[in-house]
């Protein structure tokens, strides 16, 4: 029952190669079973137990097993055993059952006496041997023997020593127990194998102690060949692979050597299979395909089949990042770090590198604006030194402008630091580059705006007001304002330097190289206190907005420090939301998209002015604007103090106050309060003078100012002074106090 059951799952499988370990008579039921339901087509892999067996390889079962490749001892030559056999007659052994039946199957007769011995002869028959089936011979079937056969004259496969196989290995063993029994002999006291050195006693050996023997013994063979045991005392043998072929002579199956298997040869050398000699199905040579699935090329991997025996699989793509470069691989393998797979996932190819390089278009795009950027203050810078003592030049704070434009020009060159390959040194220099020179820029401005705006609004000024708000002061300002940012920069460079950084997470095909900034707070504060400056200077040139327009650009700020803050605003989202190249793209177009704002707001209007306009860059046309808002600020604190004295009176004798006289002319029309004063109109060009009507609450005044030349000027002052009443004394002194600090005095 348990073969039928056997039989069906073979009948049934796909699989077309069977691997048995049986021996000879254990298989023979199972072989003729599939013999009888004519069950071919497939390929037999033998133990060393059945591959030469005269059992199963029989002719009648050659169509169902007539592929068979087997592993089978190794054969050997006897020495003796020929000249042996050659001398074996029934005659002289007549006790000797084993000589009778070898000398009936040599000549194929049968001895008188040998009807009562007819046992299976298996342990003789070989696959050359005939007869296989004749052990139950009798004289109807064999002719009596005579005895005087020669056996010399005849060839028997216990003639050929190469199908000795299990006489050889026989042989083998029985010199194993002798050399065993010989070292246990030769055995020296205190060199034994077992304890302490000793050794066993010859004349009481037991088994246990000849198998302790035989797990160490070594010697070599009649052959050559090395002969030793495993620690379990089992023969470190040799095999040789044998095919069983139809002999065409006689039609009995013979077994062909096809390769060998050497225990003792080097790794990769042990298995040896000449497949020329392999008949497949016993006829063929071409190999059978037994997989239940095909194989799976290079660039796939095996993958299991549920409810199917684990050698049917499916093939099964690679992963993208992994390879398989050999076929039926069980597994693909992961490349390395820096590469990936290609499309056909064969073999792995270096991830492409990502940058903002300079031979990109959008490199190059970014590189031209930074360099035009440079050129154009390198050019505002060249015109304010040509004409450095012009009037504009001067009411700019000169010496401020040139730092503001070395700034922007630092601005401009940072931004260069953001495009190439990062290396450590330039991610650790391209932030603080871009920090301080942002805020050495922006405290240039806020010094700048903060100065002008204390002079207009300062009382009457001292010689202590005079050093106290000079160069010195306005310089050691910017330096206070930047040093605060090269302290942050330092103390980020001390703590978490900024560094390379290979990205492999991003995108798996490409490794983005990009700057670690160490520390995102240490950005935060970097640009936190670039913003706070911004801020303060935007507070400033707001409030300093209705100065004199030639005398200060606080519009022009104003309008500059707003572009600001909306490039950096948009900024921040527009950094937390791009990644790879793009971040320093981002960073790239607001450096440069604030340094433009800054020089155009700032310094075009001046250039423009300077090189186009020469008629207003006069010192009339600054002395013009700047007097009128003097005195309008003059005219409107007498006012204020005519309505104090006033209320004063009604309140003490209720008698009705005049107007404070002085020289400055009023008349009552009841304006609006504090309007702005008109432009001044030149009326000769050749007079380089200019009238200014200031009007305030209670009148208009109508101002006649020339500035001709000094000594006019001071003789128009004398005169003024004369005339000046002493209630006007405090307008005076507030225009006096305006013109004390003015740059072009």
């Amino acid at each position: 029952e348990e073969i039928q059951q056997v039989v069906e799952v073979i009948q049934n499988s796909t699989a077309r190669v069977i691997v048995v370990f049986s021996s000879g008579p254990d298989l023979e039921p199972l072989i003729k079973e599939i013999v009888r339901r004519n069950i071919t087509g497939k390929i037999w892999l033998a133990s060393e137990a059945w591959a030469s067996s005269s059992l199963i390889a029989m002719p009648e079962f050659f169509r169902v097993i007539g592929s068979t490749i087997g592993f089978a001892l190794k054969a050997g030559q006897i020495p003796g055993f020929r000249e042996f056999l050659q001398k074996v007659h029934p005659k002289k052994s007549i006790n000797n059952g084993f000589a009778k039946e070898f000398w009936e199957e040599t000549f194929n007769c049968y001895l008188p006496d040998g009807s009562k011995n007819s046992p299976a002869s298996t342990s003789f028959h070989k696959g050359h041997e005939e007869g296989l089936g004749a052990g139950n011979g009798t004289s109807a079937f064999r002719p009596p023997c005579t005895g005087d056969e020669n056996i010399t004259s005849v060839e028997t496969p216990y003639m050929d020593y190469t199908h000795l196989r299990i006489s050889y290995n026989v042989y083998l063993a029985v010199y194993s127990i002798a050399h065993a029994l010989q070292d246990i002999y030769t055995c020296t006291p205190g060199k034994g194998l077992f304890t302490n050195g000793s050794c066993a006693d010859i004349k009481k050996v037991e088994a246990w102690q000849v198998l302790k023997h035989l797990r160490h013994l070594n010697f070599t063979n009649n052959m050559g060949e090395q002969v030793d045991f495993d620690e379990f005392g089992d023969l470190v043998g040799n095999y040789s692979i044998i095919n069983w072929h139809l002999s065409p002579e006689d039609g009995s199956v013979v077994f062909e050597e096809v390769g060998h298997y050497n225990v003792y040869a080097k790794k990769g050398e042990r298995l040896f299979i000449n497949e020329n000699k392999i008949l497949w199905g016993g006829f063929s040579k071409e190999v059978p395909f037994s997989n239940c699935s095909r194989d799976c090329l290079p660039g796939t991997r095996k993958g299991i089949i549920e409810g199917e025996p684990t050698c049917c699989f499916e093939c099964v793509d690679c992963p993208d990042g992994e390879y398989s470069d050999e076929t039926d691989a069980s597994a693909c393998d992961k490349c390395p770090e820096d590469y990936w797979s290609n499309e056909n996932h064969t073999s792995c190819i270096p991830k492409q590198i990502e940058f903002l390089a300079w031979t990109e278009p959008f490199g190059i795009a970014l590189t031209l604006f930074a360099v035009l950027g440079i050129f154009l203050t390198s050019f505002v810078l060249g015109v304010f030194t040509k004409f450095r003592n012009t009037p504009i030049v001067k009411a700019t704070n000169r010496e401020l402008s040139y730092l503001l434009l070395f700034s922007l020009l630092c601005c401009f060159s940072s931004s260069l630091f953001f495009i190439g390959e990062p290396q450590n040194w330039t991610c650790r220099l391209r932030q603080p580059a871009f920090g301080i020179s942002f805020v050495l820029c922006i405290s240039c401005i806020l010094v700048k705006t903060n100065r002008v705006l204390l002079v207009f609004e300062a009382k009457i000024p001292t010689s202590l007001h005079r050093k106290w708000w000079g160069l010195n002061l306005q310089f050691l300002l910017v330096f206070l304002c930047t040093f605060v940012q090269i302290v942050i920069c330092v103390i980020w460079l001390y703590t978490a330097p900024p560094s390379s950084y290979r990205n492999h997470e991003l995108e798996d095909e490409i490794i983005f190289i990009t700057c670690h900034e160490g520390s995102l707070m240490a950005l935060g504060f970097l640009i936190g206190y670039t913003c706070l400056l911004a801020a303060i200077c935007f507070f400033f040139a707001f409030k300093s907005r209705k100065l004199p327009e030639n005398f200060n650009e606080a519009k022009f700020i104003t309008f500059s420090m707003l572009i600001f803050f909306i490039v950096w605003i948009s900024f921040i989202p527009a950094y937390a939301s791009t990644y790879g190249k793009f971040v320093s793209a981002v960073e790239v177009i607001a450096i440069l998209a604030a340094s433009f704002g800054l020089l155009a707001c700032i310094f075009f209007n001046k250039v423009y002015i300077i090189l186009f306009k020469p008629s207003r860059n006069t010192i009339e046309e600054v002395r013009c604007s700047t007097a009128a808002h003097a005195f309008k600020v003059a005219a409107r604190a007498t006012l204020r103090r005519s309505n104090v004295s006033r209320k004063r009176s009604n309140s003490l004798g209720g008698s009705t106050g005049s107007t404070p006289s002085s020289s400055i002319s009023s008349k009552s029309n009841h304006e609006d309060p504090f309007p702005l004063p008109a432009c001044a109109e030149r009326q000769r060009q050749q007079q380089r003078g200019c009238k200014q009507k200031v009007s305030f609450g209670s009148g208009t005044v109508t101002l006649s100012l020339s500035f001709e030349e000094p000594q006019k000027n001071a003789m128009a002052n004398r005169n003024a002074k004369r005339r000046n009443s002493l209630e006007a004394q405090n307008s005076d002194d507030s225009l006096m106090r305006h013109r004390a600090l003015l740059p072009l005095q």
